[in-house]
């Protein structure tokens, strides 16, 4: 059967059945792509899982409480804790009896301590000075750490020297290093974080390298030095953005180590002076064993679990979603 149709047959004029088009070489060119923002793509992989929206809650509810809830009911920590240090019926009391003594208040649900102080106060403003010694030693070594790393890796000139400062250095234990320091100078805030970045860095640094020695022969980096371009800018510009998801990886495993540290120098009598989680674990270590006593010892233990892990399902799961392999659908 034949299929052909007479186009005049339908009454239409060529001018309406055809219309010119123009070509540009310029349209030509273009791609027609969904837009894509790198960040909107990592929240949307991140917040998919419903297990990071309730371990981000979580770990909001416990900054939230750490910073804003000393601050909220004046805080004083060098008053505080001792407030009811005459009152020897005070001290050592379980949630029941000192909401008996002092009342039903937040401020008892954990009950008192030692020197007859709020357990829960005491906690929430030792958690404050853990979350920030962390977050402040994080924030020195993972700059330090990824900015020389990623020069360290790309600069054979660099490389040469640093590889001789990391072996000098760079295999003496961090815990050590914190530990002499510790006892050399006053056990304060800023001595422990001095510490804890003395050397802290070059581990991460190394790590960057290893990374960056990987990658920094592709194509695109020797074509970018061949045109002229400088080694910093290349390292910044072409090098670590590829790593942000290993970037993120670390930054999830350094901040709950620094707590960690705080704790088990604390718990050996080596931490800060400051009310820290450690501390708190340190004057309370006897009531682990002492009946009707043990939630003095086992409240800072469980608070200062459930930051580490916290931060560390958090950063982890972050890094997983900021590998742009996993934003396809």
């Amino acid at each position: 059967m034949d299929n052909k149709i007479d186009l005049k047959e339908l009454g239409y004029t060529d001018e309406e059945l055809f219309s010119h088009i123009d070509h540009s070489n310029a349209e030509s060119e273009k791609i027609t792509a969904p837009r894509y923002s790198y960040w909107r793509s990592v929240f949307r992989v991140f917040f998919r899982n419903k297990v990071n929206i309730i371990v981000l809650t979580l770990l909001v509810l416990v900054i939230v409480f750490a910073y804003v809830y000393p601050s909220v009911i004046g805080y004083d920590a060098t008053v505080d804790p001792y407030i009811n240090l005459m009152n020897s019926q005070s001290k050592h009391l379980n949630p029941s009896k000192a909401m008996e003594l002092f009342g039903r208040s937040i401020h008892w649900i954990l009950g008192t301590g030692g020197s007859g102080q709020s357990t829960w106060d005491a906690m929430w403003y030792g958690s404050r000075i853990s979350i920030s010694l962390a977050f402040i030693c994080a924030a020195i070594n993972m700059t330090i750490g990824v900015l020389l790393g990623a020069v360290w890796g790309f600069s054979k000139r660099v490389d040469a020297i640093m590889m001789e400062v990391y072996n000098i250095i760079g295999n003496v234990p961090l815990i050590l290093i914190i530990s002499v320091m510790a006892m050399l100078f006053s056990p304060t805030f800023w001595t422990m974080v001095l510490a804890m970045t003395v050397i802290g860095w070059i581990g991460i640094a190394f790590f960057i390298r290893t990374q960056v020695v990987i990658i920094r022969d592709r194509e695109y980096n020797l074509a970018s030095k061949c045109l002229g371009t400088s080694t910093i800018k290349i390292a910044m510009k072409n090098i670590l953005p590829f790593m942000t998801s290993v970037i993120v990886t670390l930054l999830a495993t350094e901040i709950p180590s620094y707590i960690s540290y705080e704790v088990f120098l604390s718990y050996i009598g080596m931490g800060m002076s400051e009310m820290s989680l450690g501390r708190l674990i340190y004057q309370s270590e006897t009531a682990m064993v002492t009946p009707g006593w043990e939630i003095e010892f086992w409240s800072p233990v469980v608070i200062a679990s459930i930051i580490t892990v916290v931060l560390y399902v958090v950063g982890q799961n972050l890094g997983d979603a900021s590998d742009p392999r996993t934003h396809m659908e």
